[in-house]
């Protein structure tokens, strides 16, 4: 079987509810992980192998209250860019020692000296 990703959006008042879905979530075989989606989480997103999506919204809805299956599918892996590792060039750093100078006056002048 082949891993997918279950997006369930669930209705969540109060902090026992979502401790209650995650629960719920991740006792159901199958799961590897759970996690919140969604601008304001109130959806769970689940990953892993064989999982049952209308077991997984009827325990939801019996046990925190309205729940929606939003989507199910497999799960994308990302894959590396090998062209985005290039080599960056490093510019050599310049420091003068003698950068700040004290007229008689006491106020500094500043001279820089540029490399040729």
């Amino acid at each position: 079987m082949t891993k997918q990703k279950v997006v369930v959006k669930v209705t969540m008042t109060s902090e026992k509810k979502i401790r209650k879905a995650l629960k719920i979530a991740v006792s159901i075989s199958g799961v590897e992980s759970a996690s919140f989606a969604g601008s304001d989480k109130d959806q769970i997103a689940v990953t892993g192998e064989g999982i049952d999506s209308v077991e997984l919204t009827t325990l939801l809805r019996k046990g925190v209250g309205y729940t929606e299956l939003l989507s199910v599918g497999p799960v994308e892996e990302k894959k590396p860019n090998a062209a985005k590792e290039t080599n960056p060039t490093v510019a050599p750093l310049y420091v003068d020692p003698y950068q700040y100078y004290y007229s008689s006056y006491g106020m500094p002048y500043y001279a820089y000296a540029y490399e040729i």
